[in-house]
């Protein structure tokens, strides 16, 4: 197993510290500000269907993947169901110049685990198997020199958009000597708790990294995440592979309750999610973020993620915008007559009117 900058995180600061994937929400404005902010170790992106990006034919399925240097080491998710088509994935993500990929085994939702992908592959332990198998086999081939005229499900506009993003993002051409590690995240169970039985397919294909979130598909998101387990898990890994880099996930609200899961369960390290959402500070340790809240102003920085949302994605059209609506709500949590302020910023359709909006009740 490589040497990888997980190793390198660690052994430097003792934990890894990232932003979890979040369909709909890690997109690239929200893990620019969170990493611009809160400096975390890591950063996941929202995960892309491979067979949406083998079949569709639609080259905006790779919007999920955008990326500057200031957002690395970046790990880029994916599911699916079909080994060939994340072989052929990981040969385009290695060609983009990620520094991970993370194979999504832990997504309950029913338009996912239906289909037989996410969380549902903890039921076919073997196809998890040939899953994992396939991207570290697209990633070995691209260092022998495959490129995406090789894969035979990647058409050649994909060829033409991933080089539009390394201008647009300013993306050096990947170097075939540094290959993006392979990792998978999961859950416990699917109906009930079976990490001890479901981990080991997963050891014997020794991913780089394991993140296990503490909750069964059937809880979803309900419920506490069951830190025991994780921390069962974690002890079984590391007797199977201590090499394996261990990460818990779920209910981690900041840095100082990641460090006492790290001591706790013995996890390397600790995914937070739901947490950041309005609030890229809770990464950093108390101290700095007490510096944040005395210093910066936090619908400042909601108005700089709606303008940057609005260069990513477009303006101009209410639709464009409309999925920044869900980060302004959460910028207004908790602050004074947060119900007048929200319901305004849920019918922006602009940067300008979030400013109007804001300077409107003296926020900025």
């Amino acid at each position: 197993m490589q040497h990888t900058f997980w190793q390198d995180i660690l052994a430097k600061q003792g934990m890894i510290l990232g932003l979890s994937p979040m369909d709909g929400v890690s997109d690239y404005p929200f893990r620019a500000i969170s990493k611009k902010y809160g400096r975390m170790d890591v950063v996941f992106t929202e995960f892309a269907n491979v067979e949406g990006i083998c079949r569709s034919g639609h080259a905006a399925i790779l919007n999920h993947f955008d990326f500057d240097a200031a957002q690395r080491p970046l790990i880029a998710q994916i599911f699916g169901k079909t080994p060939e088509y994340f072989r052929q994935v990981a040969v385009l993500l290695c060609e983009l110049g990620v520094d991970g990929i993370d194979i999504n085994m832990g997504c309950p939702a029913p338009t996912v685990a239906s289909h037989g992908s996410g969380a549902a592959l903890i039921k076919t332990p073997q196809l998890a198997q040939q899953i994992i198998k396939a991207v570290q086999t697209g990633v070995r081939e691209w260092a022998n020199g495959m490129t995406l005229a090789d894969c035979p499900d990647l058409g050649p506009h994909l060829q033409v958009a991933l080089d539009a993003k390394r201008i647009r993002f300013q993306l050096p051409i990947a170097d075939r000597s540094k290959l993006p590690t392979v990792s998978v995240k999961t859950r416990m169970g699917f109906h009930e708790e079976s990490a001890a039985t479901w981990l080991p397919y997963l050891v014997d294909m020794q991913p780089a990294v394991i993140t296990l979130h503490g909750r069964t598909l059937k809880q979803s998101y309900t419920g506490q995440a069951n830190w025991e387990v994780i921390g069962r898990s974690a002890t079984l890994v590391k007797q199977l592979n201590p090499q394996i880099i261990f990460l818990g996930n779920g209910d981690v609200m900041d840095y100082e309750m990641a460090q006492a899961k790290v001591r706790e369960y013995g996890v390397d390290g600790v995914l937070i999610g739901r947490a950041s959402f309005g609030k890229p500070y809770v990464f950093l340790p108390e101290q700095e973020r007490l510096t944040f809240l005395q210093t910066q102003n936090i619908f400042a920085i909601a108005l700089e993620h709606a303008t940057l949302y609005e260069q990513t994605y477009g303006g101009g059209d209410k639709y464009h915008f409309l999925p920044m609506r869900k980060h302004l709500a959460w910028y207004a949590r908790g602050v004074p007559q947060a119900a007048t302020i929200r319901s305004a910023l849920v019918r922006s359709n602009s940067a300008t009117d979030v400013a109007q909006i804001l300077k409107a009740h003296q926020l900025i």
